[in-house]
């Protein structure tokens, strides 16, 4: 550590030779004994001269730990705080960051610029706000009000009320952002993501720059104006440029692997002048390609910046050795990756990983809960339990088992199953069929169709009320006065109604299901939701599960038992749940016991992504995630048959995951289980 006087550091420039850096040391503050404090590896890393630098932190292994003291490395070496730039993804993360760094070095520390890249690309665009056509003191928009911009632009090109499915605001608002973040053309985002949108390539193009045209008017940024709008900004105003790249001596990126083109070249641009860049992440995390994260920028970093030196922090202290061992086993398929080896730290636990192979998907949910019953006997706090899966929909014979035998659980991956806008909206083709009293599913269907609102409703249920009583039928509702502009779409509901219920007598649940969602919802869905594909499987599961029913009106009695505010609320004062999440949702978190389900071809690896070698390489890092979430105990289960799979039983094959991984680090679960059943009405609950 450098004291009173300037210092020379030694460092490598671009090229891999020596070069002198000067640092200007002011020491501040107690001094800290970073070699005390951090382990070998993360001390090699936080103590780098400066320059270009990759740190591949792993699992587990302190990667807050050793950027929070690389910060306070340069600052108590006298480092200015106000020429640190600390980029992260959550204004939480960098918050509790720099808060750490004070700790360490008081009062140092509060000039260091940190945030998240919007945050940070907001507060350069304020002073220079003029050299991108925009006034000062802009205002930036949220999600809603960015969709509410987009509706309006469709509404005066009349295409909000085009009788053809044009997408609605929220789909084009994750079309552009996709577009912006990762410079793809829209054309080329349809052809990969929306491919039922071509034919309205130029349309939706138009749309776009008019969009572009109406912020500009209105004086506001979108989120994703934060970043690009900065890069427009560096390459237009070169003295702009300058003074940012002048100012941020060292450039400081979290979660690397989670980086977007646009970001990675906005970070390169502000890193042009000094050269001194670390970013730390771990290539085997990188797991958000849907929303435009590329594994590029951190696998090819040595590449793109000749020198780079390369730092792996490999000591992990979460997991058991067991755990750890099977995470580095199911990394190793993986071809693009820097190879690490997890070490732990930890004692060997006595329960191996489980690898449990359950007959059903409802046996597996069985399974589930009766293990987690069990821990909990055994003095294992619920808390420290999760359930994961690829999938939102993976969850429902969970929730179903859980919310039957009184288990409470918490839902970070989305709604509880049942409480969702398009399960909803299905089931209310079903009330309607089987009970055409229903004035509440009528108005929920009905608003689902162009140009019908509150008012609108309500003068069509009068109409169809009468119409009913009068005996005319679903199909009598043709003859119903409606909106020029929903004329069509009426006619297809009340087909489709008439499709419900034949002369024969109605459908079976599952049959309602997939007519509805054939006849009319599907195109709905397209048009209206960015997360078509994730809600047509759960309405492919939500089919399935009403195959169970030979009787409509059963099935929708058990959908109310199921997701009525009774069962939501009854776990509301639980201080303790299970956590029931995506693997998505649980980066970054960590539990003692995880149960990994469904995991069979097809469902993870999911049935889009086999096709891929690059799919196939993230969903095996999605599959590594998961295993490092454990800390203690892990289960790793699927069923060999999904029964009622929306048009019948399916077979499934044990996940491709499962077979490369060594037999001898798991070990193999015999389960035999009853028949779950629904707890008696006077059942204490868990």
């Amino acid at each position: 550590m450098t004291t009173g006087t300037k210092s020379d550091v030694p460092t490598q420039d671009h090229a891999g030779s020596r070069r002198s850096y000067t640092l200007d040391a002011r020491a501040t503050g107690p001094k800290i004994d970073f070699a005390a404090e951090l382990n070998p590896e993360q001390h090699e890393a936080v103590t780098s001269p400066p320059g270009h630098a990759l740190v591949i932190a792993g699992a587990g292994s302190g990667k807050t730990r050793t950027l929070t003291y690389r910060v306070a490395w340069l600052l108590a070496q006298g480092v200015p705080a106000r020429s640190i730039l600390l980029l992260t993804f959550t204004n939480k993360a960098a918050r509790e960051m720099l808060e750490r760094v004070r700790t360490l070095v008081p009062s140092a520390g509060d000039g260091v610029w940190g945030g998240t890249f919007h945050s940070i690309g907001n507060r350069i665009l304020r002073g220079h706000a003029d050299r991108i056509g925009f006034r000062d003191k802009f205002t930036i928009m949220d999600r809603e009000d960015e969709e509410d911009l987009i509706s309006s632009v469709l509404a005066r090109e009349g295409l909000s009320s085009s009788e053809r499915r044009f997408p609605k605001a929220e789909v084009l608002a994750d079309i552009f952002s996709f577009s912006i973040n990762t410079g793809s053309p829209v054309r080329k985002i349809l052809g990969e993501k929306y491919r039922y949108f071509i034919p309205l390539e130029m349309e939706i193009e138009r749309v776009q720059g008019l969009y572009e045209i109406a912020k500009k008017k209105a004086n506001a940024m979108d989120f994703d104006d934060l970043l690009c709008k900065t890069l427009e900004l560096f390459l237009t105003s070169e003295d702009v440029a300058a003074h940012y790249q002048n100012q941020f001596r060292h450039i400081l990126v979290d979660e690397y692997q989670d980086t977007n083109s646009l970001q990675a070249e906005l970070v390169d641009r502000l890193a042009a002048k000094h050269g001194s860049l670390m970013v730390v992440g771990d290539d085997a995390q990188s797991i958000y390609s849907w929303r435009g994260a590329n594994c590029e920028n951190i696998l090819k970093f040595p590449e793109r910046h000749a020198g780079a030196k390369v730092y792996k922090i490999e000591t992990n202290y979460r997991s058991v050795p067991e755990v750890l061992s099977l995470a580095n086993a199911a990394i190793l398929g993986n071809e693009n990756q820097f190879p690490k080896n997890l070490a732990a730290i930890r004692d060997p636990h006595p329960v191996r990983p489980a690898l449990v192979c359950l007959a059903t998907n409802f046996e597996q949910a069985a399974f589930v809960a009766q293990r987690v019953g069990e821990l909990h006997d055994e003095g294992v706090g619920l808390n420290e339990i999760a359930v994961l899966y690829r999938a939102h929909y993976h969850s429902m014979d969970i929730q179903l088992e859980f919310t039957r035998r009184g288990i409470p659980f918490s839902l970070t991956s989305g709604l509880r199953f049942f409480e969702q806008a398009h399960i909803k909206d299905v089931s209310a083709f079903l009330k309607f069929a089987m009970n055409p009293a229903d004035e509440v599913a009528f108005k929920r269907m009905v608003r689902l169709l162009p140009g019908i609102g509150d008012k609108t409703s309500e003068r069509l249920w009068t109409q169809t009320a009468a119409a009913l009583a009068g005996g005319a039928g679903f199909a009598g509702l043709l003859g119903l006065k409606v909106p020029a502009k929903s004329a069509k779409a009426w006619e297809q509901f009340a087909h489709t109604l008439a499709d419900l219920v034949p002369e024969a007598g109605p459908l079976p649940p599952g049959r309602m299901i997939e007519c509805v969602l054939f006849a009319f919802y599907d195109d709905y869905m397209k048009a209206k939701f960015a997360s078509y594909d994730a809600r047509r499987d759960d309405l492919t599961t939500l089919a399935g599960f009403a195959a169970q029913f030979d009787e409509t009106e059963e099935f929708l009695s058990q959908l109310a038992l199921l997701g009525g505010l009774e069962t939501a609320d009854a776990f509301a004062g639980e201080t303790e749940k299970v956590t029931l999440s995506s693997l998505h949702q649980a980066k970054g978190l960590e539990w003692r016991v995880v149960f990994l389900i469904w995991l069979a071809d097809g469902m993870f690896p999911s049935a889009r992504s086999l096709e891929s070698p690059a799919a196939i390489e993230e969903e095996r890092r999605l599959f590594y995630v998961g295993i490092t979430r454990c800390m203690d105990e892990i289960y790793l289960t699927y069923p060999e048959l999904r029964l009622n799979a929306g048009y019948g039983d399916n077979f499934q094959r044990p996940s491709r995951f499962l077979a490369e991984l060594p037999e001898t680090l798991m070990e193999p679960w015999d389960v035999s289980l009853p028949k779950p059943s629904a707890p008696d009405d006077d059942e204490v609950p868990f």
